[in-house]
């Protein structure tokens, strides 16, 4: 499978999971409107370094900057190659407040995280709640300020996403899983 195939096969997947967990779970009520509109990007970095995924981290955010929300909403930056391992992600995130301090994007944009091995700081890897952030490969969500909190007007009780994402991933059951995180059971 050539490079361009593999990455249609890569956002295939997050497309799959955006739609049927996230939007399809509800788990995000502000994911369902710029994705029937075509307003999230997806993109794919091939960095198999720290270095190198900032640098599309930047240029994601650059790209953002040009253009308005009406276009592009959001971007989903799919890690494929890189931070496998879930500290390794969770210590990469250091490297990405910098970025976002260093270029002024704090209050500009902010980063929504997910990945297959995601583990609350309370909780215990197998706990279902984990199942709110795992992704089929590590993601990093960059998500407008701005957008989010014009999105908030709308929605009451938005501090109780958590606790209902937490209840609606604990209801799912066995077969539910399974078919909404085929990765989180290959090789089991």
């Amino acid at each position: 499978m050539g490079a361009h195939a593999a990455d249609n096969a890569i956002v295939a997947d997050v497309a799959r999971w955006l739609n049927e967990v996230v939007i399809g779970l509800n788990l995000c009520p502000f994911s369902g409107k710029p994705t029937r509109e075509n307003r999230v990007r997806f993109f794919v970095s091939n960095a198999i370094d720290d270095e190198v995924l900032l640098q599309d981290l930047q240029q994601e955010m650059e790209l953002l900057d040009q253009k308005p929300a009406s276009e592009i909403e959001t971007t989903l930056v799919i890690v494929p190659d890189h931070l496998q391992d879930f500290f390794d992600y969770n210590q990469f995130l250091n490297w990405t407040d910098q970025l976002l301090k260093r270029n002024r994007w704090t209050g500009v944009y902010q980063l929504a995280t997910f990945h297959p091995q995601y583990c609350f700081a309370h909780a215990e890897p197998d706990d279902a709640e984990n199942l709110t952030n795992r992704a089929p490969y590590p993601i990093l969500h960059i998500i407008r300020e701005a957008s989010l909190e014009k999105a908030l007007e709308y929605f009451a009780d938005v501090e109780e996403i958590p606790e209902v994402n937490k209840a609606r991933a604990e209801g799912l059951t066995a077969e539910e899983k399974q078919k909404l995180f085929p990765y989180l059971f290959l090789g089991k």
